[in-house]
């Protein structure tokens, strides 16, 4: 009996790689704004590196294992930042829950007034402050400038990236987000 429950446990571990979601399927779904996705080969683990939300506490992104993640850095001097920024509020309006979530991390000197402005003028009401002014994640993660965007798997790991802004709110977003979600990998 303790062999078939080896057995059965080496084969659910094996078999988990061999569902982890398949590139071309999130290849098929570059369209729109998410033609620009880079579809990574394989899962990359990211570091858990510490960043803090707004009163200065410290968060990390295992804070959200368990759930699919696009994770966003973005600053407010970004142009196409703030054109975004309102669709990432409403995909997570939309999709966020057990499931997913939307990580906006501003990365880099963002001045509080500023965000604070931010804020309330693009009606962000959905979505948590995060900060990572000491760029120790984003540097970690390959970022350079903003916008970046990461679609991270259930365990934490980084199986696309969008450089540059995006409308997460579209058909085309909506669909390769819930594909990651319905993979039983993901």
């Amino acid at each position: 009996m303790l062999r078939f429950a080896l057995l059965y446990a080496a084969l659910l571990l094996g078999a988990n790689a061999a569902f982890a979601i398949d590139p071309a399927a999130l290849e098929a779904l570059r369209k729109g704004d998410m033609a620009h996705l880079i579809v990574a080969p394989e899962p990359k683990p990211l570091p858990d590196v510490p960043f803090t939300d707004d009163e200065g506490r410290p968060v990390s992104l295992s804070d959200w294992r368990g759930k699919v993640v696009l994770l966003n850095f973005w600053s407010v001097s970004c142009v196409p930042c703030r054109e975004e920024m309102p669709a990432l509020n409403a995909l997570e309006k939309a999709m966020g829950g057990d499931d997913f979530a939307v990580v906006p991390i501003a990365f880099g000197y963002n001045h509080p007034a500023a965000l604070a402005r931010f804020v309330e003028t693009y009606q962000i009401d959905a979505l948590p402050l995060l900060l990572d002014k000491a760029r120790a994640l984003s540097a970690r993660a390959g970022v350079v400038a903003p916008p970046v965007t990461l679609l991270l798997d259930r365990e934490g790991r980084e199986v696309a990236r969008l450089i540059g802004g995006a409308d997460w709110d579209s058909p085309e977003a909506r669909a390769l987000i819930s594909a990651l979600i319905d993979d039983p990998a993901s």
